[in-house]
């Protein structure tokens, strides 16, 4: 197998453990969220920025992982350096969702796929 091959599958990897950190965050925590603010003292208008941000997390995640594929699969002059700003964008995201948040299996799964985006990034010529 080739650099560029390799360096697809890996990017690959990464974003399909970005989409499914997405549906997770979608599927499992947004009913949480929303049951959440309903109950809570929040102001109405608080309440649905609160959901819509939590929300458009996930929508993020979807764009970033496409965006990831796209370079990596078409042969292009800026894949690489697009792989290596969507790899850099989950780990600015992971950094403050650590630090705000703490470790969590989302942030595994950011870490995870932005290490296998950045290395993925790297090997591309």
């Amino acid at each position: 197998m080739n650099r560029d091959r390799s360096a697809q599958v890996l990017v690959v990897l990464g974003s399909v453990v970005l989409l499914a950190a997405a549906v997770i965050h979608y599927l499992l925590a947004y009913p949480e969220v929303l049951l959440a603010t309903r109950a809570s003292n929040l102001d109405p208008p608080f309440q649905l920025a609160f959901r819509t941000v939590f929300l458009l997390v996930a929508c993020d995640w979807v764009a970033v992982a496409v965006i990831a594929l796209v370079a990596a699969l078409k042969e292009t002059r800026v894949r690489k350096p697009l792989v290596l700003l969507c790899a850099s964008a989950l780990m600015v995201s992971t950094g403050i969702s650590l630090h705000l948040l703490g470790w969590f299996l989302g942030d595994e799964m950011l870490v995870t796929a932005g290490l296998l985006m950045a290395c993925g990034g790297l090997l591309f010529k």
